[in-house]
């Protein structure tokens, strides 16, 4: 099982790696797109449509609701001539993304009493759209910045950063549960560890790239880190609700798509609002 994650895993990253920094701008937004669209067919299942065409009408829904984002935002534009696109609407969204995510930090604290709130499915297919549509929307406004693949890879290495440490210091050290209704295996100690890491990476970007705002910088990524937990932990607390282990199994040795990605979709919105307000930049 752990040769056919590791496998997977570097199979996952030099896909990423290869449309990040080698193809077309156009190719990324649609790359990103379909891991959006996988994700939301897995969504479907958590929220409760168990059935295949209830999942595809999830999906297309899904589809839909990213196309009106993107015509919001002028995505179109953005792809056809290189210009950003509007940062305020952008800011817009990812404000919004951000009170949805001090929504789920208290249905994450509440569980499983919160579960009354959102127990739902027609309620949970509505979060899916939280969830997935500002990542959806982040990931693509940062790599279309003028650093852009280097700000999404750094954003990739916070959340992986953030992971990797909170596992081996709470494997090292992990004696009280951060979350045990929601993830048993999480502690504080890992918690802390998993800042602590996502600190020194900042010093590290910090000194490579001269940033005389490193102070800023770590702030960012703590925040984002923080977030990171928040993704984890919201997905995990839905599917102990649906009683499934995993998301889906498309990919190997990692279950489904919300597996990998559900970090990513609280870091991404918090990182790219943090950089809009702080206006750091590589």
């Amino acid at each position: 099982m752990l040769k056919l994650r590791i496998i997977t895993a570097a199979i996952l990253l030099s896909t990423f790696l290869v449309v990040l920094f080698l193809l077309p701008f156009f190719v990324f937004v649609v790359f990103v797109t379909v891991v959006v669209l996988i994700g939301a067919w897995e969504w479907a299942n958590l929220s409760g449509f168990e059935s295949s065409l209830q999942r595809l009408l999830y999906a297309l829904v899904t589809a839909s609701l990213m196309v009106s984002v993107g015509i919001y935002v002028d995505m179109a534009g953005s792809i056809k001539t290189s210009e950003l696109m509007d940062l305020n609407l952008v800011r817009n969204i990812m404000l919004v993304a951000g009170a949805w995510w001090a929504v789920a930090l208290l249905w994450v604290q509440g569980y499983p009493s919160s579960a009354v709130l959102w127990g739902n499915r027609w309620v949970r297919s509505f979060m899916g759209w939280l969830v997935l549509l500002p990542m959806w929307l982040a990931v693509i406004y940062l790599d279309q910045l003028p650093k852009g693949p280097w700000l999404t890879l750094l954003l990739l290495l916070t959340v992986v950063v953030a992971d990797t440490g909170a596992y081996f210091f709470g494997r090292a050290f992990g004696k009280r549960k951060l979350a045990v209704n929601v993830s048993p295996g999480k502690s504080w100690e890992g918690f802390w560890g998993g800042l602590f890491c996502c600190a020194l990476l900042a010093m590290l970007v910090a000194v490579y790239t001269g940033s005389e705002r490193w102070l800023v910088l770590i702030i960012i990524l703590l925040v984002t880190s923080l977030s990171s937990v928040l993704g984890d932990l919201m997905e995990s607390m839905v599917k102990r609700y649906r009683n499934i282990k995993d998301s889906g199994r498309i990919l190997p040795g990692h279950g489904g798509v919300m597996d990998r990605i559900d970090s990513i979709t609280a870091a991404a919105p918090i990182f790219v609002l943090a950089l809009l307000l702080s206006g750091w930049d590589l």
